[in-house]
């Protein structure tokens, strides 16, 4: 391959996070378009951006989730590629370059990404053996926060699926890339830092459990079939069930909540609804 720079656009969905987002721009090439899609349609956040970075374009949007979000910001990129970033990421100083040299050394690809710096969370899933001493690894899925995306193997823009709104919609993408018999890629010496540190909030938390379990249903679903995927939550239902019961009369209302919203959560996807839940704020 010839991947350079500046055919580079990073692409970054955010949303209430002016806390942690200047840390992720800031390990970026300066002279690298990015786009910013702003799930809380903050104006001031967005403006505030535009101030402090060059090359930065931010798309305003209501709080659609991360594929959908990631969604527009690929389908507004000019060059060939997409790098997506969650804001929670930041680049090592030899990050870029190693990315590049390293998919320069093999035919072509359609997903890959850096390193997970912390080898206790490695970013990527491999079902077969391979060589740990490769610095380009072949594998199966990559985590969502860190996916540089060839666009020229998605001319049909089908890219996140929109009825995640939140969890597996990289697994998702992944499995149809492979079903395809096309690549994703690690490059080991190209490292990435991901905080991904877990609110202690308990709505936070309260969105978290209800989304895991919806999503866990309907990918199963959509590529195992309803039986399949209702065979594998069939015991956590029972069992999310009976703990909820159990935290309901021993009156631990943060443990009810928890598992309450584990049940809702699969039965809303047993039922075929939408990802619907959200936070009041």
């Amino acid at each position: 391959m010839n991947l350079n720079l500046s055919e580079i656009t990073f692409v970054i969905v955010t949303y209430k996070s002016e806390s942690i987002i200047q840390d992720c721009l800031n390990t970026l090439p300066s002279d690298s378009k990015k786009i910013i899609i702003e799930n809380s349609n903050n104006i001031n956040f967005g403006k505030d951006l535009k101030l402090k970075y060059d090359n930065i374009e931010v798309i305003l949007s209501e709080n659609i989730g991360m594929g959908a979000g990631n969604n527009i910001g690929l389908k507004a990129c000019k060059t060939k590629y997409a790098y997506v970033l969650n804001p929670d990421t930041k680049l090592n100083e030899n990050t870029i370059k190693n990315l590049i040299n390293g998919l320069n050394q093999v035919s072509d690809f359609s997903i890959a990404s850096p390193l997970n710096d912390d080898p206790n969370y490695p970013n990527y899933k491999k079902n077969n053996s391979y060589d740990k001493n490769k610095n380009i690894l072949s594998v199966d899925r990559l985590d969502g926060f860190s996916m540089l995306i060839n666009l020229e193997k998605f001319s049909d823009q089908n890219f996140f699926d929109e009825n995640f709104f939140l969890y597996l919609e990289n697994d998702d993408l992944c499995l149809r890339v492979k079903n395809k018999n096309e690549n994703i890629y690690i490059i080991k010496n190209s490292l990435i830092n991901h905080a991904g540190g877990i609110s202690k909030k308990h709505n936070l938390e309260y969105l978290r459990n209800w989304h895991w379990m919806w999503s866990k249903f309907y990918f199963n679903k959509k590529h195992y079939g309803f039986f399949n995927a209702f065979f594998k939550i069939f015991l956590n239902l029972f069992s999310y069930s009976f703990k909820f019961i159990f935290y309901l009369i021993t009156f631990n209302h943060h443990k009810k909540k928890i598992y309450q919203m584990r049940v809702s959560g699969l039965l809303n996807s047993i039922l075929g609804n939408k990802s619907f839940f959200r936070l009041n704020n």
